[in-house]
């Protein structure tokens, strides 16, 4: 193994990165950016924010979807709450939403629709962290940060070979990482690291023959890089139980009804319902029907528990009336404009009304 400088290590990666970096919607290449080219800090946002608790191959089609119809952060800013709620419907986490546009609004409102250059001013706008706000700095406006997510994380674990279980490691691998970090290219350095810990230094199968900094890998050299980081392990989330209620109307219209602001799936459509316990519920139905029991138990995790729905369904006549919730015309409703949770609910009922 040969023993490399944090200029050298840097200076290694930047030559890979400069051959090799990922084609994305919102990245300005590097030898664009060399020629001149300024990312748009509207779309570094953007994608940031996408990009939380989610695959790059998952936000992608959002991202393009999101930016052709609201190109930049004033069109985002003036945008129907509802609508970008249907647009972000699948992505998860839905207060990541309902902060984007609050963001967007406090731009435009405070400053002038521009991004704001220093951190602090970054920190102090809805859903951004110190993440965030350090890869808006480093990579929009090309100014030293050190930006770590949990693909920086494995690949300074792996480089330095810390064994300090995550995520008491963090602040070692933040420190590490930031000693890493160039005064210039700083931008280009935080995406070459994000896209070596994406591409080879994967989690279950690094591949070490192709990645640039193989001579200074500390973990490498010791035959732990595979191993690493270390974890300690989660305990098993618990399981609450829920009933959703589909209807359709025989007209084809479906009760949906939008869910309080605040809280999981905060302001979205979704099917009435009971509340989420780990006792099982007793039944509440919206309205009164002769209702029918799906065979498809949906399943579903959020972070911090999984969910078993049991999903009832029913065929009401055009003249009945809900105690919660309104009808959606055949013609406006749009599956996918339900989060995932509601969208899969949907799918165990479908054959229900198909048979009928």
């Amino acid at each position: 193994m040969t023993i490399l400088r944090y200029e050298e290590i840097g200076a290694a990666l930047l030559g890979w990165y400069d051959r090799q970096a990922r084609s994305l919607p919102w990245r300005v290449a590097p030898a664009d950016r060399l020629a001149g080219q300024n990312p748009d800090p509207y779309r570094v946002w953007l994608s940031e924010i996408m990009l939380q608790q989610t695959t790059v191959a998952s936000v992608r089609d959002y991202f393009l979807r999101f930016t052709a119809r609201w190109p930049d952060v004033r069109s985002l800013a003036a945008a129907d709450d509802a609508e970008v709620m249907g647009e972000w419907a699948g992505l998860g986490y839905y207060a990541r939403a309902r902060n984007l546009l609050k963001c967007a609004r406090m731009i435009v409102s405070d400053h002038a629709g521009r991004f704001p250059e220093a951190r602090e001013a970054l920190l102090a706008l809805p859903g951004i962290g110190p993440y965030t706000a350090a890869a808006i700095v480093a990579i929009a406006h090309d100014t030293p940060a050190t930006v770590v997510d949990g693909n920086v994380e494995r690949v300074v674990a792996r480089l330095f070979c810390i064994e300090t279980p995550q995520p008491a490691a963090k602040p070692q691998l933040t420190a590490l990482a930031a000693r890493l970090t160039p005064q210039r290219r700083a931008g280009d350095h935080a995406q070459a690291m994000m896209d070596l810990g994406a591409t080879i230094c994967t989690p279950r199968d690094p591949g070490c023959d192709d990645c640039p900094l193989a001579r200074a890998c500390l973990a490498r050299a010791r035959g732990l890089a595979a191993h690493l980081p270390n974890r300690v392990a989660k305990p098993a989330k618990p399981i609450r139980h829920g009933i959703a209620y589909v209807t359709m109307r025989s007209d084809g219209a479906f009760l949906l009804e939008k869910r309080p602001a605040k809280g999981l799936l905060g302001g979205m459509l979704g099917w009435p319902g009971t509340d989420w316990s780990e006792q099982r519920p007793e039944p509440t139905p919206p309205i009164r029907a002769n209702w029918q029991r799906c065979e498809t138990e949906v399943r579903h995790a959020f972070t911090h528990f999984k969910l078993r729905l049991t999903v009832y369904c029913a065929l009401v006549p055009t003249g009945a009336h809900p105690r919660c919730g309104q009808f959606v015309t055949r013609r406006r409703f749009r599956p996918s404009d339900l989060p995932t949770l509601m969208r899969k609910a949907y799918v165990a009922a479908r054959p229900v009304f198909e048979n009928d």
